[in-house]
């Protein structure tokens, strides 16, 4: 039931724009709201974001009326609430706000204002002459369907997912490996049936772009108008005895099933678990396990983990913080073999390394990287696939020399135009961009002739503490600038080229990769130089206009 709620310790709605904070409700327990004035005007909306509950008072507003979550860089609409950017599925709920008898007060319902969030409704009968097909139920394919209802397509919505459940969190499998599927799915059943989206578990086989039509593993065919492919990524096994899954208890880790099959291994914990791989799997994983109670090692081929990417001073914070849980690393080390156990030898025993030191372990598990799952369209005449199996695609992934057909996620080699990017193809490997292209291309197909979506890849991993990351470096970096402790940890570190900034990674300073985020996407980000003047990103005021 609708009724007024009056905001405590608040007398007057004269605020300054740019001003956000939050408040708690008078007679209703546990009842905040977030106060927010941009361009003249006051919004009341939900405290939290709706994808992990990040307070948004810390988050980062812009003029053009957008505020974004300071934990993983959601974005929402002020004005109505709606999600523009991933990872947040829901959108923010909003109340009415007035002032009355020298106080201010908000008009809701108390189920939705401690709810958190609008219930996102996409009840469709499909009476539309469109026919969407997705191929793969991951973060890209979620993205395009619910994007694609959510803009308003009446067509037909087709998923199709070798998967065998619906669309998960697939972020907490390597950083909590959870095995419900009730905990880890976005949305019960009973959502895409009422948002007319057909889930169909199978596995396709072959693709006629001509008569745009699909051929799938149980014979099924499919017609389509519009075609997304997002088929993820399949992990790497390496190829060495007693690791290309040839012995018992090693393990990759990609899918439900594969954390149920590392977790049926460990059992009651307190296994001695070997993690091939020193990047964002393996460091999860090992996170993980050892806070479980496992004596977990790591092997990674860098001088410190996460190198590649995150280069070896922030790498080193990233391993003080596991072995101060018990994490032991062997870094710049190369495996030659397992060995099976001298219990039973179907099973792992130990791992051993090229220098001769041997692991003995319980359980193994590789995080060596992923292969674009495109098996699919091998030898497809109407396909060039890129060295790496993967798809070329335009700004609005649109796959190159095919008509209607688009290529999102782990799959998509795609021009980049964020910084240090002047528009080179790139692959990135991460749910977000994956969810982002999705929602970006439903964006194209709801609205003809238009322009993608643009936005800068935000990650995040779990490594004792949280770390926080907007941009890229595939393109490469030459310093990295670090601002403040990197012992607590709480630290920016920027990382650049020559004198543009092209990535930031975070600890215990939220805002600052958000608000980093958003002054890339308007060409404002601070240079090399003024940041060691010591310019501070938080204190940039964020114009409306995008440039990216």
């Amino acid at each position: 039931m609708v009724q007024e709620y009056r905001v405590k310790d608040l007398s007057s709605l004269d605020f300054k724009n740019g001003h956000k904070e939050q408040y708690e409700l008078e007679g209703l327990e546990k009842g905040k709201v977030l106060l927010v004035k941009v361009n003249d005007q006051v919004h009341a909306m939900s405290a939290n974001c709706t994808h992990y509950g990040a307070p948004l008072k810390n988050g980062v507003v812009n003029s053009a009326g957008r505020i974004t979550c300071p934990w993983h860089g959601a974005c929402f609409n002020i004005a109505t609430g709606d999600v523009e950017d991933a990872p947040a599925l829901d959108p923010l709920s909003k109340y009415e706000v007035f002032e009355k008898d020298g106080a201010v007060y908000i008009r809701g319902d108390e189920a939705v204002i401690k709810q958190n969030k609008r219930k996102l409704n996409l009840k469709c009968a499909a009476k539309g002459p469109e026919k969407v097909v997705i191929v793969g139920g991951g973060s890209g394919g979620l993205g395009a369907m619910e994007a694609l209802r959510g803009g308003g397509f009446t067509g037909d919505i087709t998923v199709i997912t070798s998967e065998g459940y619906r669309p998960i969190d697939r972020t907490k499998l390597s950083k909590a490996l959870l095995t419900d599927i009730e905990k880890l799915a976005w949305r019960p059943e009973e959502f895409y049936k009422e948002a007319d989206i057909d889930l169909v578990e199978d596995k396709v086989t072959s693709i006629d772009f001509a008569a745009k039509k699909l051929q799938t593993e149980s014979g099924e065919t499919f017609d389509y108008t519009k075609l997304i492919l997002a088929t993820g990524g399949s992990p790497r096994w390496l190829p060495l005895d007693g690791l290309k899954g040839d012995l018992e208890n090693v393990f990759v880790l990609r899918t439900l099933p594969h954390a149920k099959s590392i977790m049926g291994a460990i059992g009651e914990n307190g296994k001695k678990v070997v993690v091939v791989g020193s990047s964002f799997i393996g460091m999860e994983v090992a996170n993980c396990l050892q806070g479980k109670g496992n004596d977990v090692s790591v092997i990674g081929m860098e001088s410190e983990p996460m190198e590649r990417v995150m280069g070896t001073k922030i790498g080193r914070i990233f391993r003080g913080l596991l072995e101060k849980t018990g994490v032991k690393f062997y870094l710049n080390a190369s495996v030659s073999h397992a060995s099976p156990s001298s219990n039973d030898s179907s099973k792992v025993g130990a791992v051993h390394l090229k220098d001769g030191t041997v692991l003995e372990a319980d359980v193994v598990i590789e995080g060596v990287g992923i292969s674009p799952q495109t098996s699919y369209l091998q030898g497809n005449s109407k396909v060039d696939l890129l060295k790496d199996q993967s798809l070329l695609t335009n700004e609005a992934y649109e796959v190159k020399g095919l008509k209607d057909v688009y290529a999102i996620g782990d799959i998509a080699t795609y021009p980049y135009h964020g910084p240090g990017g002047k528009g080179n193809p790139i692959r990135i490997e991460h749910w977000n961009v994956a969810q982002n292209s999705g929602r970006s291309v439903a964006h194209v197909i709801n609205n003809p002739g238009s322009k993608p979506k643009p936005f800068i890849p935000v990650f995040w991993s779990a490594l004792g503490q949280q770390l926080r990351y907007c941009g890229n470096t595939v393109g490469g970096y030459d310093d990295v600038v670090i601002q403040g402790d990197t012992e607590k940890p709480a630290f920016a570190a920027y990382y650049t080229q020559g004198d543009e900034v092209v990535a930031v990674a975070t600890m215990g300073k939220d805002p600052v990769m958000v608000q980093s985020a958003e002054l890339m996407r308007r060409g404002k980000m601070p240079t090399k130089r003024e940041l060691l003047a010591g310019a501070d990103v938080l204190q940039i005021e964020l114009p409306a206009e995008i440039v990216i």
